[in-house]
């Protein structure tokens, strides 16, 4: 394995594909949250991500290396539970009450799996399936990405 090291790495903001990329990781939810860490791309690198505070990547972001090479970020594939119903306004606000992080597209919601929000969505009348596949949910309110707690 070859290791890149970047004294300061860059994120460049797209939400789309790189045609332009070398290389891609994939990474869970948790971790396209990070500060410093080694990751290994997709093609057998490593590469040191060394940034000044703890940032969320999203997916469709690169990493821009020290030698100007792209590295896209991708939403790994995880083990997430398909939620749908007849009133997914209230499915998402008994989700989101409970500071779950959830993947609103149309007709569905996602969430990570978990027995006992199956349950509660189960006796609110919800279809529950479980499924896999990259986990992109909302960001936090007004701009700011995750949300990892609130005060009042």
């Amino acid at each position: 394995m070859t290791t890149d090291t970047m004294a300061s790495c860059q994120i460049i903001r797209y939400n789309g594909h790189w045609s332009e990329a070398s290389d891609y990781v994939a990474l869970t939810y948790d971790d396209r949250f990070l500060r410093r860490k080694v990751l290994a791309t997709a093609k057998g690198s490593q590469v040191l991500v060394d940034l000044s505070k703890a940032t969320s990547l999203n997916h469709g972001d690169a990493l821009e290396l020290d030698t100007g090479a792209l590295i896209e970020v991708r939403a790994a594939q995880e083990d997430l539970f398909e939620v749908t119903g007849g009133d997914l306004t209230r499915l998402a606000w008994h989700i989101g009450n409970r500071h779950t992080p959830c993947q609103i597209e149309d007709g569905m919601l996602r969430i990570r799996r978990n027995h006992v929000m199956q349950d509660m969505l189960h006796k609110l009348g919800a279809t529950v399936n479980a499924v896999t596949a990259p986990f992109t949910p909302e960001g936090g309110a007004y701009g700011h990405g995750r949300t990892h707690g609130h005060s009042h």
